[in-house]
């Protein structure tokens, strides 16, 4: 049994007074099925109503904003975000008050962090480390997907206790990271076929970790160090082979995958196929906006800083047309 808290709601400070009582008015509401003119009123953090003035009485003390020429978004999740993660020796810049803070300021008002225990950590212990580090921080509403880092029974055991107790039923496995956080096939299996047991949601980070090694050292070995080496260790077809293994893996399992950072074109053909080959059952991915904004043009002879600081894997990639073509991919859902 667990003795962790169970997930809570976060509502910040600022929303739990029964004063606080808004009024949106004259604004074009944007839904991801269509948009229409209607007004707003939320009360306590909530939205009450929505339709138009005509069928609607204000009470008294209300917050009026009139959104006339507007466009009312309902607040973005954030599906995948790391606070404060510490990797590699250093730790995220962001902790879960400033990432939280700047999220909400951009619009997002839920964000899903991630857990990541260390080879042979336990995964509630992991968990609790995290709530303690979001709990007293966080400006917004926050879900958890949590790691899977190691393959054992007890590994096994805690997912149905993350799962049944604490409300957590999307884990995060890796086919990078040789020697800290790859997982090789068999174990992937397993995995698979615990969390379908467990109606969870499987993640991958797909990138082949055994070609990159080899790389790594082949690359080190020529006195390549720099921040350039970095897609050289991990060119486009690592990470497509990967996510056709992870597909098929999924599939076999009858599990649902959900596959993060796709930032290629070859890797996104293989995922869009693996939709088409399954009917689009089970199978899901993500892009990131870096992918969809830049490429790697910015991570050769920019200087250290400036392409150190685009350093992402899967990294960015010199192919210009790949932000084009992984939009349409999400244009046609992809």
């Amino acid at each position: 049994m667990s003795t962790s808290p169970k997930p809570v709601k976060k509502v910040p400070i600022h929303l739990q007074s029964a004063a606080n009582r808004v009024y949106i008015k004259n604004g074009e509401i944007v839904n991801h099925d269509k948009s229409f003119k209607a007004d707003v009123y939320i009360e306590d953090g909530i939205i009450k109503f929505v339709g138009p003035p005509s069928e609607i009485t204000i009470p008294g003390g209300v917050r009026t904003i009139d959104a006339s020429g507007l466009l009312i978004i309902p607040g973005g999740i954030d599906p995948h975000t790391h606070m404060q993660l510490p990797f590699g020796g250093a730790v995220a810049v962001d902790d879960f008050y400033s990432g939280t803070k700047a999220a909400v300021a951009g619009g997002t008002t839920m964000i899903i962090d991630f857990v990541l225990p260390n080879k042979h950590e336990s995964m509630i212990e992991a968990y609790d480390k995290w709530r303690s580090w979001a709990d007293p921080k966080v400006c917004c509403d926050y879900g958890l997907h949590v790691g899977i880092t190691w393959w054992s029974k007890s590994v096994s055991e805690e997912l149905g206790i993350l799962c049944k107790e604490l409300g957590v039923n999307s884990f995060k496995t890796f086919m990078a990271y040789k020697g800290l956080y790859q997982l090789n096939d068999s174990d992937l299996l397993d995995v698979f076929e615990r969390i379908r047991q467990l109606n969870g949601v499987a993640m991958v980070h797909a990138e082949n970790g055994d070609i990159i090694a080899k790389n790594t050292q082949r690359l080190l070995a020529e006195g390549i160090n720099g921040p350039e080496g970095h897609e050289l260790s991990r060119p486009e077809e690592v990470e497509a082979e990967a996510v056709h293994r992870a597909c098929v893996l999924a599939h076999q399992s009858d599990c649902p995958l959900y596959v993060v950072h796709v930032m290629s074109k070859s890797a996104g053909i293989e995922l869009a196929r693996a939709r088409q080959r399954y009917r689009g059952r089970y199978i899901m991915g993500e892009t990131l906006a870096a992918a969809l904004g830049t490429d790697a043009t910015c991570c050769f002879h920019m200087g250290f800083e400036h392409e150190a600081a685009h350093v992402l894997s899967p990294p960015l990639r010199p192919d210009p047309t790949t932000r084009e073509f992984l939009m349409k991919l999400l244009a046609n859902s992809y």
